[in-house]
């Protein structure tokens, strides 16, 4: 587990994620034109769940099981 310091809604918090998720997070946001952060501001927006490390989890297996509706166009 790597364990990030980051900042959501204006409040410092941490998340602790296995490597494989910080690496497709990295991904997806380069599929999304934004940061790291910017992306786990979304997932942290839209979720239902109290969890925020299953709450990235489940937006990243959604990513990668339904590209198509995740990813931006290319930038012109």
């Amino acid at each position: 587990m790597l364990k990030r310091s980051l900042t959501l809604a204006g409040h410092k918090t941490s998340l602790a994620l296995e490597a494989e998720f910080w690496d497709a997070l990295e991904e997806m946001a380069r599929d999304q034109n934004t940061t790291v952060p910017g992306l786990i501001s979304n997932i942290d927006a839209a979720r239902t769940t109290n969890n925020m490390s299953s709450a990235v989890r489940l937006a990243v297996l959604d990513h990668f099981r339904h590209p198509s509706r995740t990813k931006s166009p290319p930038l012109k």
